[in-house]
């Protein structure tokens, strides 16, 4: 088993449940690993036989573009995309960061997680 990581995919997007945060968004990080048998890209060197980097990121990019209130319904929506292109056969690790969050009191930032 091996692990490919693509982390720090920084985005700019309006999820939160204050009208505010809707209208004038927010920071946001979003770091994915992916653990699978990555025997076969290793031996044929295709992009087609192993995880697309610049696809994992479009699908993170287009998932924080449409707003929710809560990371995690965005969140869960991110993670059921990765599945959906890639199948079954992979574990998947989704870090969802929300940088400086409106609640009372200095927090540098808020982080869901899923696996699975």
């Amino acid at each position: 088993m091996s692990v490919i990581e693509v982390n720090g995919i920084r985005v700019y997007a309006y999820h939160g449940c204050l009208s505010e945060e809707g209208r004038i968004g927010g920071h946001y990080q979003v770091d994915i690993s992916i653990t699978g048998d990555f025997g076969k890209s290793e031996r044929t060197d295709k992009l087609t036989d192993t995880i697309d980097y610049s696809r994992v990121t479009a699908i993170v990019k287009e998932q924080m573009a449409i707003r929710s209130k809560l990371i995690e319904h965005v969140g869960r929506r991110i993670f059921d995309a990765l599945k959906a292109e890639w199948g079954e056969g992979y574990q998947w690790r989704m870090r969802l960061t929300k940088e400086h969050p409106p609640v009372a009191g200095a927090v540098d930032h808020v982080v869901y997680v899923l696996e699975g």
